[in-house]
């Protein structure tokens, strides 16, 4: 994923941050030990945050505390671990793989080689995932082929193109049950989650998607005038995070839904004001671990 989905640890207090810490951490940890240590470098804010509405209200999840196999002198961290956070790994790993898969497909022989290399690194670690997630993997596969379709007929149809990414990660919510208020809940979520992350990468991408002559659904929407229509793209993010907002108060998301709603609430807007401005390449390139005080 991208790296958009991350909390206002500044407005969260002690707790709520070592909470989050815990499934930071606990995500990290379940990487490395599910799929090797060169797996962990896949972490990212997206996936902390995935790992936490599967987890949440969950009592089978439990935290150890564990050393940081990156700073081993820090003293151990409460970490969580269980099924679901084994399946918030599970799915990273997969997602992780695809976007790979998808930035080779978009780059050329020499600029896309440092993709190939890493994702040959990571191929254990992906079938290994998909043998424990086969149905998800499949579901990834169908979304990004269909994308990969509207992409190549440089589709003009933004919200068919941004639907079928949210399709895409709306399938973390098999975690659950087919059926279950949970699953509908957490598909709703995702989905609009996915459909606000593929606006803002597009919006992300768009001066570089020009330059290289590549497709973006918001300059082929736009007929080149993208950036005249700041307003529309902004009006209809706003919605979609609005709309994840609203599927989250359908969880039961017990002590973790300040931390929730810190992200839905004041991390999404945030994030969406620093991409519209163009200042989102430089955060995160000065990315901060969680326990640092920064967006």
């Amino acid at each position: 994923m991208f790296g958009y989905i991350r909390p206002v640890l500044d407005r969260l207090d002690e707790g709520q941050r070592e909470a989050y810490q815990s499934a930071y951490c606990g995500l990290c940890h379940t990487l490395g030990e599910r799929h090797g240590w060169l797996a962990r470098l896949t972490l990212q804010y997206d996936f902390t945050f995935l790992a936490i509405v599967l987890t949440a209200g969950e009592a089978e999840d439990k935290s150890a505390c564990r050393r940081c196999p990156v700073h081993p002198f820090r003293r151990p961290r409460a970490c969580l671990h269980g099924r679901h956070m084994a399946a918030a790994a599970d799915q990273s790993m997969i997602l992780s793989w695809h976007k790979l898969s998808d930035d080779i497909e978009d780059h050329g022989m020499i600029t896309g080689l440092p993709f190939r290399l890493v994702r040959g690194v990571f191929g254990r670690a992906y079938r290994r995932a998909a043998l424990a997630q086969p149905e998800f993997d499949r579901r990834v596969r169908e979304g990004l082929a269909r994308l990969k379709q509207l992409e190549g007929e440089r589709s003009e149809q933004l919200d068919r193109v941004a639907d079928t990414f949210a399709g895409i990660l709306s399938s973390s919510s098999m975690a659950y049950p087919e059926g279950s208020a949970t699953r509908r809940a957490l598909e709703a979520l995702l989905y609009h989650l996915g459909r606000w992350i593929y606006l803002m990468d597009a919006w992300d991408d768009l001066e570089e998607d020009q330059k290289e002559g590549r497709y973006n659904p918001l300059d082929a929407r736009f007929q080149g005038r993208a950036r005249e229509e700041r307003a529309y793209l902004e009006t209809t993010a706003t919605h979609s995070a609005r709309l994840a907002g609203a599927a989250a108060n359908l969880l039961e998301l017990g002590s973790w839904a300040p931390i929730v709603e810190n992200i839905l609430y004041l991390g999404l807007p945030a994030v969406q004001s620093a991409v519209l401005d163009g200042h989102w390449k430089e955060i995160r390139q000065t990315r901060r671990k969680p326990h640092e005080r920064s967006l």
